[in-house]
């Protein structure tokens, strides 16, 4: 037994601590908060996933980003919740599904998530934690027949370590993959290529600078053919009148 272990309100004091200190968390199979611990459901992917989206959807403050799968085939929901306690900050969370079969043919769904708060200190007061507990704990009311806990899992998982080492690694890991469905088409530019014109003897004209020619008119008047000629001035005839 750990000497710690009898300081009073030590789980109040460490959930102090990471709440002052850390923006950001994610389940894992021993978390330092039980909430977080990754969960496990004799549920179909489909209709666990299903069932996130449903509350998504109908809690107030969480809009729906995305749905989409990933590399290695888990389907990955994120979304996006407005925290009251924060004053409206945003918060990322994502929830990543997996399923296998066990070996008794039967699905298992493992779902895995974390959270980042979008604030500039290093604490967010807890609160990714909650948006995380909130959807967890959401499953396990409604699919409390269906929870597997860590020995009935290891019973029935065909490869329990290293399905939960692969998984873990994915989903650290992803990468999305967007649906060729609902990807955006864009236009795409037409790159014009410049031909130039080539004349009878063969040369470019692109290639060779044009050159302006200039009619100069013939010099009469001697001067420098650089300097402008001066227009005549007109001839004036006096008419006498004889008496």
């Amino acid at each position: 037994m750990d000497l710690l272990d009898f300081v009073p309100f030590r789980n109040e004091l460490t959930k102090v601590y990471h709440g002052l200190t850390d923006n950001a968390n994610q389940t894992a199979e021993n978390p330092v908060f039980k909430e977080l611990k990754v969960r496990r459901f004799a549920k179909p992917l489909n209709e666990t996933a299903n069932a996130i989206i449903n509350k998504i959807e109908h809690w107030v403050g969480w809009n729906l980003k995305s749905k989409k799968t990933s590399v290695g085939g888990m389907m990955m929901i994120r979304a996006e919740v407005f925290s009251f306690a924060l004053l409206g900050t945003k918060i990322m969370v994502t929830f990543g599904l997996s399923e296998e079969t066990d070996r008794h043919g039967q699905p298992i769904t493992t779902i895995n998530s974390k959270a980042e708060t979008d604030i500039e200190s290093r604490g967010d007061l807890g609160e990714s934690r909650r948006v995380i507990r909130m959807v967890l704990s959401a499953l396990d009311f409604e699919f409390r027949k269906a929870l597997i806990k860590d020995d009935e899992y290891l019973f029935r998982s065909l490869d329990p370590k290293g399905q939960t080492q692969a998984l873990q690694q994915l989903f650290d890991n992803t990468k999305l993959q967007t649906n060729p469905a609902e990807e955006k088409k864009k236009p795409v530019k037409q790159a014009i290529p410049f031909k130039p014109t080539v004349k009878s003897n063969g040369t470019s004209s692109a290639s060779s600078p044009k050159k302006i020619q200039v009619s100069a008119s013939p010099n009469t008047s001697g001067q420098n053919p650089g300097s402008q000629e001066k227009p005549p001035k007109p001839k004036v005839k006096v008419i006498k009148l004889r008496k």
